[in-house]
């Protein structure tokens, strides 16, 4: 159960954050630096004239990992641009595009729509975390869901501040370089929109399950990263999606249209660093299955 809910997480762990930063979260612990020697997987695809990098990410890290060195470094700083899942997107663009997807119509109420036993565990879910009960009364059931599913991590040191796609954001823009999206966040929140309000509300309760468990495993997602084992990591993430929907409007649809997206880039001469969610990067029908789809080699750098 928890593997199953880690994809949409990955997902949607950066997508979620303006939202979130309006309701209260448990105080963090702060972490101690991590010394662990760090080398997550790293690919590269290349022709004659250009070169793309491969890069898969973790949305939430604890403080103090140093990936950020030895051939990763090298790779980034000959880049002439940062290509990420969605573009940098101001504050007001993204809770317009909230509105737009998470929160439920007039007169709808989240609360409303639960049995009392379910209502129950999810008043309880919300005290837990010092949350009351109406916080998420206006939200569809898969942002609540994603917003519950962030905050244990939270609580535990984890930050999107921290956060892969955040630290390169940051140096790609002291670089002055072009940073392109290969999605919208307005079709990212639509996968999740997309699902029936059914298929929404027991995704909701499976990640209330769950919770007690989410730092475990995603200690062991990000330990997997560290070493850069990325068929384990894969599986981690990607493990128990036994809903063919969902695991194509999540994975295999997205992986073909990157590794299109890739082929395409090709054409054009120059270097282009392009970082993904890792769980993207790994097992069956990930990218790189898909760009030997289309002919393509990828070959490992780190």
């Amino acid at each position: 159960m928890i593997a199953r809910l880690l994809t949409p997480l990955a997902l949607l762990l950066s997508a979620a954050a303006p939202a979130q930063q309006s309701l209260p979260t448990a105080q963090p612990v702060v972490a101690e630096p991590v010394a662990a020697e760090v080398h997550p997987a790293l690919w590269k695809i290349a022709d004659a004239d250009t070169t793309i990098y491969l890069f898969g990410t973790i949305h939430l890290l604890p403080q103090g990992l140093n990936w950020f060195q030895g051939p990763l470094a090298d790779t980034f700083a000959m880049a002439n641009e940062l290509v990420t899942e969605i573009p940098e997107i101001d504050p007001q663009t993204s809770q317009a595009v909230l509105m737009k997807r998470g929160i439920l119509p007039a007169g709808q109420n989240l609360r409303d729509q639960m049995s009392p036993k379910q209502r129950k565990l999810f008043e309880q879910t919300l005290a837990s975390f010092g949350l009351p009960p109406a916080a998420f009364d206006r939200f569809k059931p898969w942002y609540a869901a994603v917003v519950l599913s962030t905050l244990p991590l939270q609580r535990s040191g984890y930050s999107l501040a921290n956060g892969v796609e955040a630290d390169l954001a940051r140096r790609n823009e002291a670089l002055g370089r072009p940073r392109i999206g290969l999605e919208t966040l307005d079709y990212q929140l639509s996968l999740f929109d997309a699902f029936t309000p059914k298929v929404q509300r027991r995704y909701l309760f499976e990640v209330i399950a769950a919770l007690p468990q989410i730092d475990k495993e995603v200690n062991e997602m990000v330990e997997a990263w560290r070493i850069g084992d990325a068929a384990k990591l894969a599986t981690l993430m990607n493990a128990e999606q036994d809903d063919p929907a969902m695991v194509a409007a999540l994975l295999t649809n997205r992986n073909k249209a990157w590794a299109h997206w890739i082929r395409a880039r090709l054409a054009r001469p120059g270097v282009s660093f392009v970082a993904v969610g890792a769980g993207h990067l790994g097992g069956k029908g990930s990218v790189q299955d898909q760009l030997q789809a289309l002919g393509l080699k990828s070959a490992r750098v780190q």
